[in-house]
């Protein structure tokens, strides 16, 4: 019993890190564009690597061209494959939330404490 509870805690666990991943993916991607240019597959690629989760390439795809009309990011042909970087507007803005980190955390932090 006690190792269906520790299994069945586990995937609660880990689908709330793929929500919370999938929902926050827009802060992911900008912040990586910080390091330089990536493409929609590196960026697939990158997600997977680091949250052991499988993003669609629709979704990546369909969020990039999102933030492109938002003119956060720019995507330019590079030979055979396009990669995207921020633009200044981009950089801006994933500075303004990274520099809210401690705000965001505290309230986080507020409304997942056990009362």
């Amino acid at each position: 019993m006690v190792v269906t509870l520790e299994k069945s805690e586990a995937q609660i666990v880990k689908k709330m890190n793929e929500r919370i991943i999938k929902t926050f993916l827009d802060i992911i991607i900008l912040s990586e564009l910080r390091n330089g240019s990536f493409s929609g597959y590196d960026i697939i690629s990158y997600i997977h690597n680091k949250y052991q989760l499988l993003v669609s390439s629709g979704t990546i795809y369909s969020l990039l061209y999102s933030l492109e009309r938002n003119n956060l990011i720019e995507g330019v042909w590079d030979e055979r494959k396009r990669t995207y970087q921020l633009t200044k507007k981009g950089a801006h803005t994933i500075g303004t939330i990274l520099n809210a980190n401690h705000d965001i955390k505290t309230f986080v932090g507020s409304f997942l404490k056990v009362q």
